[in-house]
């Protein structure tokens, strides 16, 4: 049976070991109150200000508490021609899987 979970589980496992730019789209509080090891925050309200960050990079991986704020960061930096980057979901999915590597 095809399992579209474990599908872009295994993409994101492919995108993290090749060391993205790892951005936590919630805010300065949320962020100070754990994150993933190596992450910027970038809130999603300053994406938009912050596109250069992103169009140097090779890959980048967005996450935030559920994935819907990541989600909608993917859709403005696709927006902005950005087309590198993921959507980690929940910053405790992208750290389990971080550990995995």
């Amino acid at each position: 049976m095809f399992n579209l979970f474990n599908n872009k589980k295994d993409a994101l496992r492919t995108t993290l070991k090749n060391n993205p730019l790892l951005v936590d789209v919630r805010t300065r509080v949320e962020f100070l109150q754990g994150s993933v090891e190596g992450a910027v925050n970038i809130p999603l309200d300053n994406i938009e200000n912050n596109i250069a960050k992103f169009k140097s990079k090779p890959s980048v991986v967005v996450f935030c508490r559920s994935g819907g704020r990541a989600s909608a960061a993917v859709h403005l930096l696709h927006q902005h021609g950005v087309e590198n980057v993921t959507n980690g979901g929940s910053w405790q999915d992208v750290r389990d899987l971080l550990k995995q590597l």
